[in-house]
């Protein structure tokens, strides 16, 4: 077989395999990894709850995470007073909390503003891409 006959059966066989899907659903969408056809999806609304939950997680945690400084420190600097060597822990304890807490507050924030971004981004990219296809006149074949 030459060269030319191979090529011409490889894009006959490339040709048959080739799909293309523009913004639809599956018609049967299966959950998780059963078997889906593994399209990235963006639910709008499912990233939006989930921005909206960790910036309300983050708000709280400012506050919440740091209810007990006050008393923590004082408890501290009564024991360390009294020669108790538990006092020194407890400050120790409570840095790394108040440490921890600080981490988890700025992961929050990341995860809020990060999906914040990615829907602008998406609605921004759509809209570009659509007046792109008008603009083109490929549009009307997409029809």
């Amino acid at each position: 077989m030459s060269f030319d006959e191979e090529w011409s059966a490889a894009r006959a066989t490339a040709a048959a395999s080739v799909t293309m899907r523009l913004n639809q659903v599956p018609t049967d969408p299966g959950g998780g990894g059963s078997g889906g056809g593994g399209d990235l999806e963006l639910n709008q609304d499912h990233i939006g709850a989930i921005g909206s939950e960790a910036y309300k997680l983050h708000t709280r945690l400012q506050s919440d995470g740091k209810h007990a400084a006050t008393a923590t420190a004082e408890a501290a600097g009564g024991l360390t007073k009294e020669g108790f060597a538990s006092g020194a822990a407890l400050l120790k304890a409570n840095s790394a909390w108040e440490s921890q807490v600080k981490t988890l507050v700025a992961a929050c924030a990341n995860i809020s503003n990060g999906l914040n971004y990615s829907l602008a981004s998406h609605a921004k990219d759509e809209q570009q891409l659509q007046a792109d296809f008008t603009a083109s006149g490929i549009d009307k074949y997409l029809k």
